[in-house]
C-alpha cells in the first residue's frame, strides 16, 4: 500500500527516487515549479528535455502525459515531467488533471522509483482551484495500483498544504 505523505516546502529539496515537474508543454522550463526543477537540476535535465522534443515530442508534452528525465544536481534520480491542464469554469477537464498523476505513477513504475515527491499541478499559474486539485490528487493517487511505497505532496504554502490535509485526514 501506497503511503501519503504532505510536507510544506520547496519540492527542488526533497530528496525522493522522482520529483515530478508541473512542467509546460514546451518542456524548455518556465514559471513555479517548472522552472525552480529546471534552475536546480542544471543544465543536464534541460539537455534531456531538448532531446526529448528532437525525437517523441516534437509538438511537446500532451497535457495529462508523462515523461521522465535525469535529476541532474536534484536531490534525486529522476524528473517526472507532466503537462497539467489549465483550469476552466466552462470546461470540465479534471480528467487530464487525475492523468499527470496517473501517469506520473505509471512511470515512476517502469524506472522502479519508490518514493515519488509531487507539487499540486495546475493550481498556480494554470488557476486551478486548490480545494479541487487537492480532492483530484488524493483521490487519484488512492486509486492508481502502483508498486510506488510513498507519495509526497510537497505544498509550497501553507494554504496548499491544508487543503491537501483536509483531503488526507
Amino acid at each position: 500500500m501506497t503511503t501519503l505523505t504532505l510536507v510544506q516546502g520547496d519540492i527542488t529539496r526533497q530528496h525522493a527516487d522522482a520529483l515530478v515537474n508541473a512542467a509546460n508543454s514546451s518542456l524548455l522550463g518556465g514559471g513555479g515549479v517548472d522552472g525552480a526543477i529546471h534552475r536546480r537540476g542544471g543544465p543536464a535535465v534541460l539537455a534531456e528535455c531538448r532531446a526529448l522534443r528532437a525525437s517523441r515530442y516534437g509538438k511537446g508534452l500532451p497535457t495529462g502525459q508523462a515523461v521522465a528525465t535525469t535529476a541532474g544536481e536534484l536531490p534525486a534520480r529522476w524528473v517526472i515531467h507532466t503537462v497539467g491542464p489549465v483550469y476552466s469554469p466552462h470546461e470540465d477537464r479534471s480528467d487530464l488533471l487525475a492523468s499527470c498523476y496517473r501517469e506520473s505513477l505509471r512511470v515512476a513504475d517502469e524506472l522502479g522509483a519508490r518514493t515519488v515527491a509531487f507539487p499540486a499541478i495546475s493550481t498556480g499559474v494554470y488557476r486551478w482551484p486548490m480545494e479541487d486539485a487537492a480532492r483530484i490528487a488524493v483521490e487519484t493517487v488512492r486509486s492508481t495500483a502502483t508498486a510506488v511505497e510513498e507519495v509526497r505532496f510537497v505544498l509550497f504554502d501553507e494554504r496548499a498544504y491544508e487543503a491537501f490535509a483536509r483531503q488526507t485526514g
